[in-house]
């Protein structure tokens, strides 16, 4: 008997995905062409197959569009499945099917009419919606109600792509009708629905009063698992009008935390938190008229979280992750649960670390020493990491616990018998910090840690040996020896070591300074005369000027009572600890970061043609958002004039009549060639920036900008109540990111400027990598430059800071090739990528003729321009710039027709300094 053939009835569509034989489009197009229904769902499958593993079958899009008219359900989605694929890149002919859509909307079948409604809120194409907004208006009274769960979730689609329609056909107040259909799951929609809107608009579009209230929680016990999620984060951002009403809504929530979906009870978890704020009492101990609710509550929290920790290793971690932010708000919830969170031999690293973090936070002098042995027990562990966060562990338990802090000692010094190297060193670390911690009461081990000086190799480790030793020099009998065995390697030391070095020895010399002048004296001519570093530098001549001048001062400040350390433990801040609880169960809640430190909202729109050929340039963050979003959430520096301006700059004056010359030079005439249009140089931002009560009755203005190539600190000089003309100045400026200091330090004032008179002056700077201040890891460089200025008559010196302006030290040389541009951009990582957004532009400035221009004169050079695929009246322009100091940045600006905003795409190998590149470009974008 033969073989049953199960292909009609798509019993293995894996085979579809074999390789097809040569010729395979001609005999797709045929079978697509025939009458026979099974030939024709196989065609189809075979085209989804094709186009599932990479393979182009846009070519069939006509053939496939033609078997879209079918009752066939299984058919009809296929078709709908490849006309979303590929609807972007074939706009024109997907319009051949809307009549079929709106067809299918008013089919008798349910499945139909939401499969269709869904089909078009997916195909993100703005012709597509005009044609949507009718079928989505029944769909969304339709009688059923998988139609009308279906069609709620296509109203956020379409606000995303047309969020003024949206607001034109009143599809928000139908949402808010759906939070009262009698279906649960139409309700849960609703509310996702909304949520979504609100997310994207940035306004509160929910609106939960008492009688949504009610029916949301009447649909809470209804409605599927993940329906129960968004009911659940709607009622976290609610915020009940008194304790009673709080209180009702947690005992209909409570239920919720037995739920086996983890999603689920962490929700009702942060609802719950939120809410008991509400009824009252701390974070700590609950109080107030509701205490003994509060106390109840926190009962029943704890059994639900210490559930999750049976949970996979990845579900641990996200577990753990937000009971760290949990215990921090409220410790006494699972402060008896503390055994739970001990490590087992089969974790995994991650969940190992965070297992300690909390069991840090819930030790107390009731379980610490239980904790003590548990910790004992890891630092014998095979993992270095997790062995040095152990010994750790019980460095911060000594700090945390003032009465267990000799016990957590004795288990420190045990583990320094081990002789276990990294140990040791690690041991030492927090030893130190003890002794900050508590001063002058366990000095008696010191001792055992000078033995193990021959142990210690890691930078951190011999830093804080090299502390204790200047700090308790008087009670070491050695101690200038023991600085001598480090002083053997000084130069070849990290700079932390050589800085604890040369402080030691200072002590040392102000606690014996017989014996240790020569020590001293060697110190400090390796600090000031051998080394590269500033920072050593610097305090190696602050050192020698206090011991020269004045011993006695220089005994109170090196040797003068030093504040304690405070426990760190809880070291949220309570307004960030308060926002993250707002987000549990969220990526803000394993981040540990409020949404807006790590969420782009500005969206990028993507299309095939690209006509300078940057491939990612034009990366969707979110897939197939084609609506702009003009927000400034990346913008760093934030506030509504770009960068944050502390000294209250103006905006930058732009001459509009004056236009840049051709080529950007002014060597014309010198060749005989027609004379060329002067060079107007930008004027400078000027802001006020030190007071006449603060100088001697002088007011000072000041501004950066480039004159011919070189860069000028602009001073405007106003005599506002000096008796004495203000007739020669001295200015120094201190050491700054930018490595500038004046080419010459006198400011002559001809003629003096008297009472009531002003006078305007240029100071050339000039770049000494000498006076560059390094910029710390992962942070920006600071815009701050620091001056000094002494008034020569007087005698008076007075000081002032300003804001240096980046496009003030742009060169003329910062066009790049356009292909030079394009590998660059390709070949800088996305972390050192910069985002914002422009809002309340100029009308000059959302053209990008004019823009250039403008640019232009700012030595920011235009590169490219092209227009955004599927994005109706949006551009995008390419610009790059160098610095006199070599530092290249290369900006993507989008601009929308109609809309005075820009978004800012900014990318550089020199990413401290990218903040400030990117607040030069917003700064001018802003100016008239």
């Amino acid at each position: 008997m033969a073989p049953k053939d199960n292909s009609a009835a798509g019993g293995s569509d894996s085979r579809f995905f074999t390789t097809q034989k040569k010729g395979e489009m001609h005999e797709l197009r045929l079978e697509l062409h025939s009458t026979d229904r099974n030939t024709k769902v196989d065609a189809v499958k075979k085209v989804i197959a094709s186009m599932t593993v990479g393979k182009d079958v846009s070519g069939l899009f006509t053939d496939v569009l033609n078997c879209v008219q079918t009752g066939n359900i299984e058919l009809k989605k296929l078709v709908y499945l490849y006309l979303i694929n590929y609807a972007k890149t074939q706009p024109e002919l997907t319009l051949l099917a809307v009549n079929t859509f709106v067809k299918d909307a008013n089919d008798p079948n349910p499945l139909i009419r939401a499969l269709a409604v869904r089909t078009m809120g997916c195909i993100r194409v703005d012709r597509i919606t005009e044609y949507l907004c009718e079928p989505l208006s029944r769909a969304l009274r339709d009688e059923d109600p998988y139609v009308r769960k279906t069609a709620a979730v296509c109203v956020a689609k379409l606000y995303d792509i047309a969020p003024e329609l949206v607001q034109e056909r009143g599809f928000i107040e139908t949402l808010h009708d759906l939070i009262s259909d009698s279906n649960p799951s139409v309700v849960a929609n609703g509310v996702a629905a909304l949520s979504e809107i609100s997310e994207t608009s940035g306004r509160d579009v929910m609106k939960i009063t008492a009688s949504v209230l009610q029916k949301l929680l009447a649909a809470l016990n209804e409605c599927t698992e993940w329906g129960q999620v968004f009911i659940l984060d709607s009622l976290a951002k609610y915020t009940p009008a008194e304790a009673r009403e709080a209180e009702g809504i947690i005992e209909r929530v409570t239920p919720r935390l037995q739920h086996a979906n983890s999603a689920v009870v962490m929700s009702a978890v942060k609802v719950i938190l939120s809410y008991m704020d509400v009824m009252g009492g701390s974070n700590s101990t609950p109080g107030g008229a509701h205490a003994e609710s509060l106390r109840a509550l926190t009962r029943k929290l704890a059994p639900p979280l210490v559930t999750l920790l049976n949970s996979e290793p990845e579900i641990q971690y996200v577990a753990l992750r937000n009971i760290n932010l949990i215990v921090q708000k409220r410790p006494s919830i699972l402060e008896n649960e503390i055994k739970v969170f001990f490590c087992k031999y089969n974790d995994p690293i991650y969940v190992k670390m965070e297992k300690l973090e909390i069991i840090i936070k819930l030790v107390s002098e009731r379980n610490i020493d239980q904790v003590l042995l548990e910790l004992k027990e890891y630092a014998t562990e095979v993992d270095v990491d997790f062995v040095r966060k152990s010994v750790s562990a019980i460095g911060r338990c000594a700090v945390k616990l003032e009465r267990a802090a000799e016990r957590c000692i004795g288990v420190l010094l045990e583990l320094i018998q081990t002789k276990v190297n990294y140990v040791v060193q690690e041991s030492v670390i927090v030893i130190k910090d003890i002794f900050r911690r508590y001063p002058n009461r366990y000095e008696s081990i010191i001792a055992t840690l000078c033995d193990n000086l021959d142990t210690l190799d890691e930078p951190q480790a011999k830093a804080s040996m090299i502390w204790i030793i200047g700090e308790y020099a008087e009670r070491i009998d050695n101690a200038d020896e023991l600085l001598d065995t480090f002083l053997e390697t000084f130069e070849e030391e990290d700079p932390a070591v050589q800085l604890q070095l040369l402080t030691a020895t200072v002590k040392c010399f102000l606690k014996n300074p017989e014996e240790t002048q020569d020590m001293v004296q060697r110190v400090l001519d390796l600090a000031t005369e051998e080394s590269d570093n500033p920072d050593l530098r610097d305090r190696g001549f602050i050192y020698w000027r206090l011991l020269s001048t004045d011993p006695e001062a220089a005994k109170l400040v090196v040797l003068g009572d030093k504040p304690v350390i405070e426990d760190d433990t809880f070291r949220l801040e309570p307004n960030l600890l308060n926002v993250l609880v707002g987000q549990i169960a969220t990526l803000s809640s394993i981040y540990h970061k409020p949404p807006e430190a790590f969420v782009v909202r500005a969206k990028r729109s993507t299309g095939e043609d690209d006509d300078l050929g940057l491939g990612d340039v034009g990366e969707e963050i979110e897939e197939g958002d084609e609506e702009e979003e003009y927000e400034d959430e990346n913008d760093v520096d934030g506030g509504e004039s770009g960068g944050m301006d502390l000294l209250d700059m103006g905006g930058l004056a732009v001459t509009d009549n004056a236009a840049p010359p051709a080529n950007g030079s002014g060597m014309d005439d010198l060749f005989g060639a027609a004379p060329a249009a002067a060079v107007v140089e930008p004027e400078a931002r000027m802001s006020k920036v030190c007071a006449p009560e603060k100088s001697g009755g002088i007011e000072l203005w000041a501004g950066f900008r480039q004159v011919g190539g070189a860069v000028k600190l602009e001073l405007d000089v106003r005599n506002v109540s000096s008796n004495v003309p203000v007739a020669n100045l001295a200015i120094q400026l201190n050491k700054n990111a930018f490595g500038l200091s004046p080419a010459a330090q006198q400011v002559v004032c001809n003629p003096p400027i008297p009472m009531g008179g002003s006078g305007k002056h240029s100071v050339e700077l000039t770049s000494n990598p000498s006076m560059m201040v390094q910029v710390p890891a992962g942070q920006p460089a600071s815009p701050q430059i620091q001056v000094a200025i002494k008034n020569m008559t007087t005698g008076l010196v007075f000081y002032f800071a300003a804001n240096f302006a980046l496009e003030a030290l742009f060169s003329t040389d910062g066009a790049l090739e356009r292909a030079a541009f394009i590998e660059s951009w390709k070949s800088i990582d996305d972390k050192k990528e910069l985002y914002g957004a422009v809002n309340e532009l100029p009308a000059a400035s959302t053209d990008i003729d004019q823009v250039a221009a403008k640019f232009k004169m700012h030595r920011i050079f235009l590169i490219a321009r092209r227009p955004v695929p599927n994005a109706e009246g949006q551009e995008v322009a390419y610009f790059s710039m160098r610095t006199l100091t070599g530092m290249v940045f290369m900006a993507e600006l989008t601009f929308k027709q109609g809309v005075n905003a820009a978004k800012v795409c900014l990318k550089t190998e020199n990413i401290a300094y990218g903040v400030q590149a990117k607040v030069a470009l917003e700064t001018l974008l802003r100016s008239q």
